[in-house]
């Protein structure tokens, strides 16, 4: 395909394969930065924990969970960063197209880690504050909506655009 052919004719778009790319990368960029706001506030929330009073009644349990959510949150926060670094190492070097597939599966990623660390957050935090079987039913509440509004919605919606791409 040339440069100057439209690189899905029928979407609607009059784009080159390049102007897609960049137009993929601005949009994944603007995604990480939602994403990272809300992780980095989460990470500084859980790294103030311990210089809290009531730290040093937590249950060997509940310390462990919060240690485990400590290394999600940096974790993320590294992986959420990647982009950055991918794009700065590659700079010049027409790699738009490959940060913009390698950058999705990395938002991915952090998007599964995140879901783990929201369930987390809950499961420490009523666990802490009423006892271990609500901790463990909140969390659970919360990665059953999680799994609903990030997964199967989606996949929902892509099903019925496909069976609607069929019957055409």
């Amino acid at each position: 395909m040339s440069e100057k052919a439209d690189a899905a004719p029928d979407d609607g778009r009059d784009e080159t394969p390049t102007q897609r790319a960049d137009r993929n990368w601005q949009e994944l960029l603007q995604e990480f930065r939602v994403f990272q706001t809300g992780t980095q506030i989460l990470a500084a929330f859980l790294l103030s924990l311990p210089f809290q009073q009531r730290f040093a009644l937590l249950p060997p349990f509940d310390v462990g969970v919060y240690l485990v959510l400590v290394l999600l949150a940096v974790m993320i926060t590294l992986l959420a960063l990647a982009p950055v670094s991918l794009h700065r190492l590659l700079f010049r070097q027409r790699a738009k197209a490959e940060l913009v597939g390698i950058g999705n599966k990395i938002l991915i990623v952090c998007l599964a880690a995140a879901s783990l660390l929201f369930t987390g957050i809950v499961l420490f935090i009523v666990d802490f504050l009423l006892h271990p079987p609500a901790g463990i039913i909140a969390a659970t509440c919360v990665f059953v909506v999680l799994l609903v509004i990030w997964v199967v919605l989606p996949l929902t919606i892509r099903a019925q655009r496909h069976g609607r791409a069929r019957g055409r």
